[in-house]
């Protein structure tokens, strides 16, 4: 179970540090399927965001941890370039203006294509964590450069979800660079020994996955605004 995985690689005793029962926990990490009420207490204690958990899981997402406006997800690679390039001072105005901003209502449910409904494997879960960021493939590709200046095609994020893309080293710590989870964490997570994984250098872009993870829930003219505040800045 990939919780067990992971509370092993963290040296938690999650018995001990959590406050749900036993039996429960027991029953999860022999394949019984998680409950919301389980994953949600769990999520701090793992130091993990609920939703991602929930992702992890292979467990539906609620709608209140779901992206509100999945027109949105277009628009953040092309925020990120101006992101990236500020200093992290004034990446952390843009997290501070993006917290002020009131949270809407949905228009619909969040339903992403069904060939981004992704199911079981190592690859499904990364990407599952990734469309939690309201990412489908072609943004995924474009976000995936603006932070860690490599390009990896739409379609290979396809391959990876299904399989057909075995995941090397250095595409384990772009998914680290944007998901901000130690590769180490997400080789424990996937299952897949990666073990130069961690050698890999990371880009030097603090505070750029948070704000990846901070606009999520934004609507496409919310993010609107998000953009034009880091275009307005000095580099």
């Amino acid at each position: 179970m990939v919780l067990e995985r992971l509370a092993d690689r963290r040296n938690l005793d999650l018995v001990a540090v959590s406050s749900i029962p036993a039996s429960e926990l027991l029953a999860v990490f022999q394949g019984e399927a998680p409950s919301p009420s389980l994953l949600r207490p769990l999520a701090p204690v793992l130091g993990l965001h609920a939703a991602d958990l929930f992702a992890i899981a292979g467990a539906g997402v609620p709608e209140d941890l779901a992206p509100v406006d999945i027109t949105a997800g277009r628009s953040v690679p092309y925020f990120l370039l101006d992101a990236v390039r500020l200093p992290l001072e004034k990446r952390t105005v843009l997290r501070q203006f993006v917290a002020s901003l009131p949270q809407e209502k949905r228009a619909q449910p969040f339903e992403p294509p069904t060939h981004e409904q992704y199911q079981s494997g190592p690859g499904a879960l990364l990407m599952r964590m990734v469309r939690n960021r309201n990412l489908g493939w072609t943004a995924t590709a474009k976000t995936f450069l603006a932070v860690t200046g490599r390009y990896w095609s739409a379609a290979t994020y396809g391959w990876v979800q299904n399989g057909r893309k075995q995941l090397t080293p250095e595409l384990l710590a772009d998914f680290s660079a944007v998901l901000d989870v130690p590769a180490d964490d997400l080789a424990a997570l996937t299952g897949v020994a990666l073990p130069d994984a961690a050698l890999v250098p990371k880009p030097d872009v603090t505070g750029v996955a948070e704000l990846i993870w901070d606009v999520r829930r934004l609507t496409a003219s919310q993010l609107r605004q998000v953009s034009d505040l880091a275009k307005s800045m000095p580099h």
